[in-house]
C-alpha cells in the first residue's frame, strides 16, 4: 500500500522510538511491500521506514530494475571520502554539499533473519545508503552542515510557507540576552580580581573603593540577570525553536552568575 511520505515541518520520528527487528513476520513483510509501493508512486530509489512512518530499521534500495531489503542495516567501515551535493525528499527543494564516502562495507539481514553483508562501490548507492542509515538515528542532512546554513535553510523553507506558523523564526546564533551576559561576566571578572587586593599595598581609600565597586556589583548582577531572564522571556516568543530561551536553561544561567557575585561580595566584606 502506497503510505504518504513525512516532509518537513513534520517531524520524523525520535530515534528512541526505533526499534531493530526482532521477528520477521508478516508484518514486517507488509511493511516492506509499502515502502517498494511508496517508492515505485514516488520514483524513488531508496526509502527507509521511518519515511513512511513505520517504526523499524529498514531501509529498501532500488538497485537497477530490483528492490533490495536491508534490515537492521549497519555500515562497518568506510573509504573514498568526498564532498556530496545532495538533496532529500524530507527537505523540498533543499541541496546541500556534504561529506560523504564513496565506498562502504555493511552488514545487516534478509527478509528471513539471515545476516547477510555487501561491499557497495557505487558512489550514488552508497550515498543513498548513508543518508537513509542517517534517517534510522535520528539523523539528516542538515545536520551535517553548519549551524549558521542550517539557520538560513530553516528561514527559506518558512519563507516559502513549509512552516505553518508565519510568526516562527529560526533563532539566531547571537541574540539580545547574549549581549546581557556578556556585560554581566566583565562585571564578575573583575569581582574576582577584586579579590586578590590584600596582595597589594593599596591605600585605605583605594581599598574602601574597591569595596564600593564590589557592592555596587553585586546589585549590577542581580539587576542585568533580571534583564536578561526578561529579555530571554520575549525571545524565547519571537524565536520559537530557540533551545537556549527555555525557561530550565535561563535559571541555570542566573543561579550561577548570581552565586558568583554574591560569593564575591561575601569575600570582599571579610577580606576588606
Amino acid at each position: 500500500m502506497v503510505k504518504p511520505l513525512i516532509t518537513y515541518p513534520q517531524k520524523l520520528a525520535n530515534a528512541m522510538l526505533i526499534s531493530e527487528v526482532r521477528n520477521f513476520n508478516d508484518d514486517v513483510l507488509n511493511v516492506i511491500q509499502d515502502m517498494k509501493d511508496t517508492m515505485n508512486e514516488h520514483n524513488l530509489t531508496a526509502l527507509s521506514a521511518v519515511q513512511i512512518n513505520h517504526l523499524y530499521t529498514i531501509i529498501v534500495m532500488k538497485e537497477a530494475e530490483e528492490y533490495k531489503t536491508y534490515i537492521n542495516p549497519r555500515i562497518l567501515s568506510n573509504s573514498e571520502p568526498f564532498d556530496s551535493t545532495e538533496s532529500t525528499i524530507y527537505y523540498p527543494n533543499v541541496e546541500v554539499t556534504i561529506p560523504r564516502y564513496r565506498h562502504i562495507k555493511v552488514i545487516y539481514e534478509d527478509v528471513n533473519g539471515e545476516a547477510k553483508h555487501a561491499d557497495i562501490s557505487d558512489a550514488k548507492v552508497a550515498v543513498d545508503f548513508q543518508r537513509k542509515v542517517d534517517y534510522l538515528y535520528g539523523g539528516d542532512i542538515l545536520l551535517k552542515v553548519t549551524d549558521n546554513r542550517r539557520e538560513e535553510i530553516l528561514h527559506a523553507l518558512k519563507t516559502d510557507g513549509l512552516i505553518p506558523d508565519a510568526s516562527l523564526e529560526v533563532c539566531p546564533t547571537i541574540t539580545k540576552k547574549d549581549y546581557i551576559l556578556s556585560f554581566n561576566d566583565k562585571i564578575l571578572f573583575f569581582m574576582g580580581l577584586s579579590l586578590l587586593t590584600p596582595l597589594f599595598s593599596f591605600e585605605p581609600s583605594t581599598v574602601a573603593n574597591i569595596w564600593l565597586y564590589d557592592k555596587i556589583a553585586l546589585l549590577l548582577v542581580i539587576g542585568l540577570m533580571a534583564g536578561y531572564f526578561l529579555m530571554a522571556q520575549i525571545e524565547a516568543k519571537e524565536f520559537n525553536q530557540c533551545t537556549s530561551c527555555q525557561v530550565g536553561n535561563q535559571l541555570g544561567i542566573i543561579a550561577k552568575r548570581v552565586g558568583l557575585a554574591i560569593i564575591f561580595a561575601i569575600g570582599g566584606y571579610f577580606l576588606f
